[in-house]
């Protein structure tokens, strides 16, 4: 099995560019309140105080702990939804099936978040590529999933894998990327928990 995708891999359902399917905002959450609660406790656990975090492929909610984190910048593809984020300092616009370099600077945080998303990735590998760019030496990758998607939208190697295949595949990608990945896995609900963690060097 690849850890990256090809042509079978990426395909959607759903062949649509992305902006034209988020451009209605969604003020809801895709996971129950116990898997929100286990991942805004794991990010309590990976963060410090004064560390600057990359939401990538965030909405109107992050999820963080209630410290003092430093600059926290959010990405994704729905405006309305990341003004109503009153974690983010700041945001932009950008979709990562269509172009994968990110606008900003190497080593520039000490947190790479990704939340209930990767399943929408077409080309993981050069985006875990700019997530580990965009790291800090010691900083660390949360990457977040359960089994709920929007079906349509997910690519052929997401929907046809198991929760612990997909919780594979997406350590594959941080290996890619020269990150050294683990898995959490819980249950604290009705949605089962699974998160790749991954550091830099």
């Amino acid at each position: 099995m690849s850890n990256l995708l090809d042509d079978a891999d990426r395909a959607k359902v759903d062949g649509r560019p992305d902006p034209s399917f988020y451009d209605s905002p969604r003020f809801v959450t895709h996971a129950d309140d116990a898997f929100l609660a286990r991942l805004t406790a794991l990010y309590d656990d990976l963060l410090s105080d004064g560390d600057d975090v990359f939401d990538a492929m965030s909405s109107w909610v992050s999820h963080l702990p209630d410290r003092p984190l430093g600059r926290v910048v959010g990405h994704g593809l729905n405006e309305a939804e990341l003004a109503e984020n009153d974690a983010l300092d700041e945001y932009f616009l950008q979709d990562l099936n269509a172009d994968q370099s990110l606008p900003l600077a190497d080593a520039s945080f000490d947190a790479v978040l990704c939340a209930l998303s990767v399943q929408y990735l077409q080309y993981p590998g050069a985006v875990f590529r700019e997530f580990a760019r965009v790291l800090r030496p010691g900083g660390v990758l949360v990457v977040s999933f359960s089994n709920r998607m929007f079906p349509t939208k997910a690519v052929r190697a997401w929907r046809e894998r198991s929760m612990d295949e997909r919780a594979e595949l997406v350590s594959g990608y941080a290996r890619a990327a020269g990150l050294a990945p683990r898995v959490v896995r819980d249950q604290p609900g009705t949605d089962p928990f699974f998160a790749v963690v991954a550091r830099s060097n």
